[in-house]
């Protein structure tokens, strides 16, 4: 398997090309773009921050703070700004590689936006609210074992001891959990790159870049550094899939007005996407990324097809089961893949270093 997902598209992927209708970032997310007046007005807070990153950072390569290893290969797929970069899709893509080359992956995650704060397993009927949407997603995606917790080792612990065939661990986000070591590093970064470069508040970043990671996804321009990296692409798939796992073309749609909703980093490039698949998007609605639904009213005409993310859906469709969901086709570099696939030979012949450090 040298890709995940279709081949690349002749012409620019719509992904990229947000300023095609819907809403434009507002607030920090446009502070983020340029050095402007505002971003200079936060760089102290940044100074802050930074220091406070570093420390952090000293205290594990000095083992006061302590790192452990879970005893099998782990992949930690992240990244270095704050908001989406589209981790969930290639820890997808990567879960589905693997399983393809014989290996039995499990995933691992804090389960962003839970009202949970326990190590659970996540199953394909957990509700979102309790495990969180992306590990949600990946787990109906995948069928791979996953598992949610504050810490990651908790997490990787306990899938281990339930799913003892697990021979890698997939870790979504974690880029900074320094607690557990890990084998293999991929960063991600969206279509904005590093923005204006600068740390939080005053900047995307949530630790300096260049920052030493094995290797670089990139959605836009390569960023700055030394890792090797590597180009994906994003578009929506040809079909969107209703509540009960039946597909719908959307070309089928084309010509009637559907309301979009997505509660998701960047809605922006989501509407924009639909609109550049020829649909006539009515109405977009942005909710705050990871919102549950449970306070939104749909208050549109409901002769409206509703759209949504595939990552929305996990929380959209019990409460309103006609909506569709439209997934995202990912397509990764070939040649990504075949260093995925070098490092993986290479860790079935030779042993790993201490589990702990």
């Amino acid at each position: 398997m040298a890709a995940a997902g279709p081949q690349p598209p002749s012409s620019p992927s719509p992904a990229v090309n947000p300023a095609a209708g819907g809403l434009q970032p507002t607030g920090l997310a446009h502070i983020w773009r340029s050095r402007g007046p505002a971003a200079w007005a936060l760089w102290p807070l940044s100074l802050a921050y930074g220091a406070l990153v570093a420390l952090r950072r000293a205290l594990y390569q000095l083992r006061v703070l302590r790192t452990e290893h879970p005893g099998v290969p782990v992949i930690v797929v992240g990244n270095v700004i704050a908001g989406g970069a589209g981790k969930t899709p290639v820890v997808i893509a990567l879960v589905r590689h693997l399983q393809a080359q014989g290996w039995q992956p499990g995933v691992i995650s804090r389960g962003y936006g839970r009202i949970t704060r326990d190590c659970r397993a996540v199953h394909p009927d957990s509700p979102a609210l309790e495990v969180g949407d992306e590990p949600a997603l990946i787990t109906r995606a995948t069928k791979a074992p996953v598992f949610v917790a504050p810490l990651r080792i908790t997490a990787a612990r306990a899938l281990l001891t339930a799913h003892p065939g697990t021979d890698i661990l997939v870790c979504d986000d974690g880029l900074q959990h320094l607690a557990l070591a890990r084998d293999l590093e991929i960063c991600i970064f969206n279509s904005d790159g590093v923005g204006n470069g600068f740390l939080l508040p005053a900047g995307p970043l949530r630790e300096p870049w260049p920052r030493p990671v094995d290797w670089v996804l990139h959605a836009g321009a390569p960023p700055a550094g030394s890792a090797p990296s590597f180009a994906l692409q994003r578009r929506l798939a040809p079909h969107a899939l209703r509540a009960n796992g039946r597909q719908v073309p959307l070309a089928s749609l084309r010509g009637d007005p559907v309301h979009a909703v997505a509660a998701v980093a960047r809605p922006e490039e989501f509407f924009a996407m639909l609109r550049a698949q020829g649909l006539q998007v009515a109405g977009a609605e942005a909710l705050p990324d990871h919102d549950d639904f449970n306070g939104w009213k749909r208050f549109t005409d409901k002769r409206l097809t509703l759209i949504c993310t595939e990552k929305d859906a996990v929380k959209l469709w019990p409460l309103h089961p006609d909506a569709l969901a439209v997934p995202l086709e990912l397509w990764i570099d070939p040649a990504f893949m075949a260093a995925l696939d070098a490092r993986l030979s290479a860790w079935r012949t030779a042993p790993l270093s201490s589990p702990s450090a």
